[in-house]
């Protein structure tokens, strides 16, 4: 199993869930987040004074889906999201050893 943790640009939100949902995705958890990579920030004038924006908003969802599933994740991913500008995200991926599912006590894929 995997844990995908994508972090993506507010407004692309409802493309990534439409991704997860046509790979069979059974669960996600979103955050609201903020952060900066490569990009540092922008500049902005308010009132004639520049001052740095260097925190931005940003959108984290995770999820934990079978090895395979994964890798199809990833490339519809970095296809249909990317608008080729710095900002677009990132995306961390993790072995996952085993999950419970405490309601029945299953364990591994039919956890998820």
């Amino acid at each position: 199993m995997k844990k995908l943790e994508i972090i993506i640009k507010p407004e692309k939100l409802e493309d990534l869930k439409t991704i997860l949902e046509g790979c069979k995705a059974n669960g996600i958890m979103i955050s609201n987040v903020m952060g900066y990579g490569n990009q540092k920030g922008y500049k902005q004038m308010y009132r004639g004074t520049e001052y740095t924006v260097n925190l931005l908003p940003k959108v984290k969802v995770e999820t934990v889906v079978a090895e395979e599933t994964s890798e199809a994740i990833v490339e519809k991913v970095v296809k249909e999201i990317t608008t080729g500008n710095y900002g677009d995200g990132k995306i961390f991926i993790y072995d996952v050893q085993d999950a419970v599912r405490i309601r029945t006590g299953e364990r591994g894929v039919q956890a998820l």
